[in-house]
């Protein structure tokens, strides 16, 4: 275990304001994995004074430099993919294999990406007789979850950085070790101080103090809905500009003549991914009432392949959710399924049999889900899948639409044209037509309550940028 000291502010690891820490645990056994400095409202307003100082130089930047310092720290982030990994395997609880192919590479695409977006956005434009500026919005604070820890801090840092912005991040508290690990990364790729800050500390008080600084323009904010609306209101009181990526429940639309093998072992492989705890994981499988039983019981023996084991195993293909609390919420879920009436086909709330220390739950599939059930309206963030049976197209429509959250979705079809055609009416931001694969240029985020504004490629590099127009 590794007691790590002070934030990083203003270019250099500072002394925290106060002598509060944060135990960081291993949820596949509890153990204390290392602790970090609880930091308050000085720590926050010093990372902000720091920030703000260091604006006025890196929006003068030229794209091209700042494309290349985004490029060196891209390449840090390459050299120590390895050690990425086996933290947020630590920290998180997913298993390794996994770490390496997403939770490390993916930061390390999205980086890339913004390489060229930095050195190639038209950040002026000519319409008619003006000329229109794109200019950065100023310190943004980034508040960023635990469930893909490094992703999401790279989602907002880099396309910010790329407009010209400076940062203030607060991450987590479960999982701050990635986080410190990036601004180590930061330092090594040789940003200007103050351009990156990192204050770790707990939400309620730093991600508070963060929303709610003068100094910051704009907040980035990916977490629950319900924290969202908060930090929303927060900001809107202030008049601050805000973005927001919360929760999801999205629905995998498998029409009659899809490939149904195909479409339910990915549709489970996509629910059981980093032990379900993905905002936008297709928690809802909608298949028609003649696919029905099949389905069923495809999903069941495909859900067997992911029997829990050592995160740290490269066979593992399922880890613990990420702490006590988080296993609390989702056997909670599963029992009230059962209350409803669900059909728990398998899993259930009791630990998997040699896992009863640590953070553990069954992977768990429910059959004869109706839409109202809490299992078909309210996120879960667990490895649990909720099969819901339609009877034509327009039930179906009915039901992928009939929640509160809009973020993303799957259909899948023996037509592509029939799958394209359901998606556009789909009222969700983002849509996997047959499988599609991730992109990292394609815009993210939600319709409804599942949040505002996008990230990823040039849509969430514009996030970041404010306009201004010369009258000539």
């Amino acid at each position: 275990m590794q007691a790590h000291e002070g934030m990083y502010i203003d270019g250099a690891w500072r002394p925290a304001a106060g002598d509060d820490r944060i135990d960081v645990l291993n949820p596949a056994d509890g153990t204390v994995a290392g602790s970090v400095p609880a930091g308050g409202p000085e720590d926050v307003d010093a990372a902000v004074r720091a920030a703000r100082a260091a604006f006025p130089g890196w929006a003068a930047t030229p794209p091209v430099e700042r494309a290349a310092r985004l490029g060196a720290l891209r390449d840090v982030l390459v050299a120590r993919q390895e050690e990425i990994a086996r933290t947020v395997t630590t920290e998180l609880g997913s298993p390794v294999s996994f770490s390496r192919a997403v939770h490390a590479a993916v930061p390390v695409a999205v980086a890339g990406s913004y390489i060229d977006l930095a050195a190639e956005h038209p950040f002026e434009e000519r319409l008619g007789t003006s000329r229109v500026l794109h200019e950065p919005v100023g310190v943004v604070g980034a508040i960023t979850p635990w469930n893909y820890p490094l992703h999401q801090i790279v989602a907002k840092v880099a396309p910010a950085l790329a407009a010209g912005c400076t940062v203030v991040l607060k991450p987590a508290e479960n999982t701050p070790l990635v986080a410190r690990l990036f601004a180590e990364a930061v330092h090594e790729a040789g940003l200007p101080a103050g351009v990156v800050n990192l204050v770790t500390g707990l939400g309620p008080v730093a991600g508070q103090a963060l929303a709610e600084h003068e100094g910051v323009d704009l907040v980035s904010f990916t977490g629950s809905t319900a924290v969202g609306r908060r930090i929303g209101a927060l900001a809107g009181g202030a008049v601050k500009r805000v973005a927001l990526e919360l929760g999801g429940k999205s629905a995998n639309v498998v029409l009659p003549g899809a490939d149904l093998a195909r479409a339910v072992k990915a549709g489970v492989a996509n629910v059981m991914a980093n032990s379900g705890q993905t905002c936008s994981a297709w928690t809802r499988m909608l298949v028609h009432a003649g696919d029905y039983e099949e389905a069923v019981e495809r999903a069941a023996a495909a859900t067997a392949r992911y029997a829990p084991g050592d995160p740290l195993d490269d066979a593992t293909r399922l880890g613990p959710v990420v702490s006590a609390a988080q296993r609390e919420r989702v056997t909670g879920y599963i029992a009230e399924g059962q209350r409803e009436g669900a059909r728990l086909v398998t899993g259930g709330t009791e630990p998997p049999e040699g896992f009863e220390q640590g953070s553990w739950v069954r992977p768990t599939v429910f059959a004869d889900v109706t839409p109202e059930m809490t299992l078909a309206q309210e996120e879960i963030f667990g490895p649990v899948l909720s099969i819901l049976r339609y009877e034509d197209t327009e039930d179906a429509l009915r039901i992928a639409n009939g929640t509160d959250y809009g973020l993303s979705g799957a259909v899948w079809a023996g037509d592509e044209g029939e799958a394209v055609a359901f998606a556009r009416r789909m009222e969700t931001g983002q849509v996997d037509i047959n499988g599609g694969r991730f992109n990292p240029l394609a815009p993210f985020g939600g319709y409804k309550r599942s949040g505002v504004g996008r990230e990823l490629g040039p849509h969430g590099l514009t996030e970041y940028l404010q306009t201004k127009s010369l009258q000539f």
